[in-house]
């Protein structure tokens, strides 16, 4: 049990650890963690429109995609060109006295292999919290997260991905959360707003 407590401390790290790209594109910023949380609920999202997947199975291996980088830090794609990261290492330290070490690295390895459709779709939430980060930054006025969706949405793999990220891109970021049909924002009714 003490190893496994260990290895939940560390897990905690994800929650400290930034992700590194958003320092060239100039805005935004999260934790390791934050992209592994909604990258989680959209590999559940596109498992469940992808017949014959395993959703949970995409589930586990979005929330521990990145685990290493409690680890080695999240290295985006400027430092992978000078800097080499021992990922396999890292999550075998990381698991090596746990119950579940087997697991986690049949995962880790099914992931990075992205042979099997689990990890295909793993992948693609990846991909698409990515784009999703990066469509919030252009609609709050970064105009460099546009030459970056292109890029990120060429690497998706699946068709609903594809299809996924064509909703995201043509979506304002905040169309669920500000419904400006009604008069809510000016006096706190929910009645609709009057056509002038």
């Amino acid at each position: 049990m003490k190893k496994t407590v260990e290895f939940l401390f560390e897990c905690g790290m994800l929650k400290k650890t930034p992700r590194t790209g958003f320092q060239f594109l100039g805005s935004g910023g999260e934790s390791v963690a934050d992209h592994s949380f909604r990258t989680a609920i959209i590999g559940y999202v596109l498992a469940s429109k992808e017949s014959g997947a395993d959703r949970n199975r995409v589930m586990l291996t979005c929330l521990l995609h990145d685990l290493p980088e409690a680890r080695t830090a999240d290295h985006n794609y400027v430092n992978k060109k000078y800097v080499k990261v021992d990922e396999e290492k890292a999550a075998q330290d990381q698991v090596r006295c746990m119950f579940l070490k087997d697991e986690i690295m049949s995962l880790f390895r099914e992931y990075n292999a992205c042979e099997t459709l689990e990890a295909r779709i793993s992948k693609d939430a990846d991909q698409l919290d990515l784009i999703m980060e990066l469509k919030e930054q252009l609609d709050s006025g970064n105009p460099n997260a546009k030459e970056w969706l292109s890029f990120a949405v060429q690497r998706l793999i699946t068709q609903n991905a594809k299809e996924m990220a064509k909703e995201i891109l043509s979506t304002n970021s905040a169309n669920w959360w500000f419904d400006n049909n009604t008069d809510w924002w000016v006096n706190g009714t929910k009645t609709p707003r009057k056509k002038e």
